[in-house]
């Protein structure tokens, strides 16, 4: 059974940082691309950061270009996101996912989900 189980988040003050991290089940780990996605209260889920298999390309949501790094170590299965400079608007529920093949932008292409870890950012 395929998990993607995510960690790291907390509650933070607006400036500071936090890490985030998932670690994946899905076989062979270097075929997938990974993506995170943000869910806030009362919104859909956004695009936050996405990873190609090799780690070679990524790409950022606008809203946090320059603050958030997202990378990949495929000898321990597992996705990161760095986050710095927080926000109070990056309240949110953080998920990772997995999708065979190249990454998107779009949660709909992606096959597998973790349960989300909650980042509170306050002002």
């Amino acid at each position: 059974q395929v998990q993607l189980v995510e960690s790291g988040g907390g509650l933070v003050q607006a400036g500071g940082s936090l890490r985030l991290s998932c670690a994946a089940s899905v076989r062979p780990f270097r075929e997938y691309g990974m993506g995170w996605f943000r869910q806030a209260p009362g919104k859909e889920r956004e695009f936050v950061a996405t990873i190609s298999w090799s780690g070679g390309s990524t790409d950022y949501a606008d809203s946090v270009k320059g603050r958030f790094t997202i990378s990949r170590d495929n000898a321990k299965n597992t996705v990161y996101l760095q986050m710095n400079n927080l926000k109070p608007e990056d309240t949110a529920v953080y998920y990772c996912a997995a999708v065979h093949g190249p990454a998107f932008t779009q949660p709909r292409k992606y096959d597998y989900w973790g349960q989300g870890t909650q980042v509170t950012v306050s002002s």
